[in-house]
């Protein structure tokens, strides 16, 4: 029998068992990268393309540690700072994983920021980025803010899914602004309740996982939360079912907060001490 809540996720008519998607970057060795990706379960690995060295100073490839049969590799354009620069990036990110055969080759992450203090994203060159890049035939999941609004405006530029940050990249916040979150979901979805919002930076713990998806988030994805971890393998298993597990506690539907308490057995049938008895 299927695991409740295991219905898969669907993005560019493409269809994944995992919801968690899982960067590259920022591990000791590529061995740590290739094992905590196995322990995560992920199915969608992201390259910087811009930033990644393809080669470590052994001479070790990245890419020989990442199973390209295995896994839909989403090219990013992590560290660009303009439209042209991003769509660049991403037409050398093509060029690259055709050469592969890789399922991801017309796929890209767009990521257009601000500066280099915040990291921030650019919503007008996000959307500029976005609208060419759909012209150019490829599916755009783009990270932005948890505005609402510049989340809209990038879904009508033709992004195949919005991916809304939940504090600062590499923060290790968590997801500061649950109402905006919130705001995010319900707007991107008017219309069609099956367009994919994926929550995009800033987590840090399992915890932080399991209240995006528990949000109603269609997925979540992170890097630094297991590469910097203690522990990267254990840290990747712990998100892997904190993603499950906030996916089944969103699909369950939890229980109204209220500001008294409510008795768990009925009072009902209680047995009462009468005096002089």
């Amino acid at each position: 029998m299927p695991e409740p809540g295991s219905q898969p996720l669907t993005i560019a008519n493409r269809s994944f068992a995992s919801r968690l998607f899982v960067g590259t970057g920022k591990y000791q060795t590529y061995d740590l990268m290739r094992d905590s990706l196995a322990a995560s379960a992920c199915e969608v690995v992201t390259v910087a393309v811009r930033r990644e060295r393809l080669y470590n100073d052994q001479g070790k490839s990245l890419l020989e540690f990442i199973d390209t049969k295995r896994y839909t590799i989403l090219p990013n354009t992590a560290g660009c700072f303009s439209a042209s620069d991003a769509i660049r990036v991403a037409l050398l990110g093509r060029d690259l994983l055709e050469q592969l055969d890789n399922p991801g080759a017309n796929w890209v992450k767009v990521e257009v920021l601000g500066d280099k203090k915040t990291l921030l994203p650019d919503p007008m060159g996000t959307v500029e980025a976005t609208r060419e890049l759909v012209k150019q035939g490829f599916q755009v999941l783009a990270y932005t803010s948890d505005d609402p609004i510049a989340a809209i405006r990038i879904k009508e530029a033709g992004a195949a899914s919005v991916m809304p940050a939940g504090s600062p990249i590499g923060s290790g916040q968590g997801v500061l602004n649950r109402n905006n979150i919130l705001l995010c979901l319900e707007l991107l979805k008017q219309g069609d309740p099956t367009y994919p919002v994926i929550v995009d930076a800033g987590v840090g713990s399992a915890s932080d996982v399991s209240q995006a998806m528990e949000l109603g988030a269609d997925g979540v994805l992170l890097n630094t939360a297991i590469a910097h971890a203690k522990d990267p393998v254990m840290m990747a298993h712990a998100m892997r079912h904190a993603c499950i597990a906030g996916r089944q506690s969103y699909l369950a539907g939890r229980i109204p907060k209220k500001l008294y308490a409510t008795a768990s057995s009925p009072w009902e049938g209680t047995i009462s001490y009468i005096p002089g008895e």
